[in-house]
């Protein structure tokens, strides 16, 4: 498949809301046609999160089995009032920046503490969801007094990019609900560095992670009985349906998770069910993806650690571990990293 010149770019999105604009729309083509041609077809989970992904993750949020939102709901209820007061040290004005915010559920539990301690602090929710980003600026003033929100709607870095160059005080970034092991181990390393890299020495780093555990555990937790992840999974092709004019019939696709103990990587794929054209559609060009039958495409990777690997992490991008704060039962683990002087 031939890509021409003019529809390869990346783009710095920072909109208001989930209306997609024609650059938008012109990467989200390229990115979606380049990972269905590779040799290992793959879509970024990023595109998990339309506004309809949204509404289905809260549903597998509250499934019975999903334990990783409820863990870490669980530290956050019994310890915000502890890691508040780590987090406004000396008392000045500081930035809490959350990547990938979502709707806050546990993070509301810490701007509630902090503004029971009077802290100085503007909250900034970056998320790739203008939506939920819109829902927490236009709703969090009713639920914390005083709160000052800044969001913004973008990936990660370049975001975080931005949101480091409008102050220059002291910062708290969080990456909660394990969204650092929605990458591959080399890749959480690079994305801890370059965070590391726009902070300064004493700036905090809370990061919320999956532990290893029981292979039927983790597996029950991405292959609910209600079919909820399945359907989660299933969207992201309805979601290039809808946005990219692409026809899959999202019956010949079917959802499969796998999990490796040894290496804690836990992987999505969708499986053709049968040999099969996809055609994309955007202006006056048409593109086609060809499937053979049991071909996978690779959506997600929740990746699991244990403690000394998270340890060894922080260590070589540039923090020491100040605190480790554990759901009841050993599941799940928020750590409190503090970058290190270069």
């Amino acid at each position: 498949m031939f890509i021409p010149d003019q529809f390869i770019g990346s783009v710095e999105v920072a909109p208001t809301s989930d209306k997609t604009t024609r650059p938008d729309i012109l990467n989200f083509y390229v990115d979606v046609l380049r990972g269905l041609s590779a040799r290992q077809k793959h879509i970024s989970s990023k595109y998990f999160y339309d506004a309809q992904g949204d509404r289905i993750f809260q549903q597998i949020m509250a499934c019975q089995g999903y334990y990783p939102f409820k863990c870490e709901l669980e530290i956050f209820q019994n310890n915000s009032d502890e890691l508040a007061q780590q987090l406004i040290g000396d008392g000045s004005d500081t930035d809490l920046i959350e990547l990938g915010s979502g709707d806050a559920q546990k993070s509301i539990y810490l701007l509630q503490a902090l503004s029971r301690l009077q802290a100085c602090y503007t909250y900034v929710p970056i998320d790739i969801s203008g939506s939920m980003v819109a829902y927490l600026t236009g709703n969090l003033g009713n639920m914390v007094p005083h709160i000052r929100v800044s969001g913004l709607v973008g990936e990660y870095l370049p975001m975080l990019q931005k949101a480091a160059r409008r102050s220059t005080i002291r910062k708290t970034v969080m990456m909660l609900g394990s969204n650092l092991g929605n990458m591959l181990p080399v890749d959480a390393l690079k994305l801890c560095e370059r965070i590391r890299a726009l902070l300064n020495a004493g700036d905090r780093f809370v990061v919320g992670i999956d532990l290893k555990k029981s292979p039927q555990q983790v597996l029950a937790a991405y292959n609910d009985k209600q079919g909820i992840t399945r359907r989660f999974n299933l969207n992201l092709l309805a979601r290039l349906n809808r946005e990219l004019n692409a026809d899959f019939n999202l019956d010949q696709f079917e959802h499969f998770p796998t999990y490796d103990p040894e290496s804690g990587s836990c992987k999505s794929y969708l499986i053709s069910l049968q040999e099969q054209a996809v055609t994309f559609r955007l202006q006056d060009r048409t593109d086609y993806i060809y499937f053979q039958k049991h071909e996978t495409i690779f959506t997600e990777i929740s990746q699991k650690y244990n403690i000394a690997e998270l340890e060894k992490m922080a260590k070589i991008a540039g923090f020491e571990v100040i605190q480790n704060y554990y759901d009841a039962n050993g599941w799940f683990v928020d750590m409190v990293w503090e970058a290190k002087q270069m």
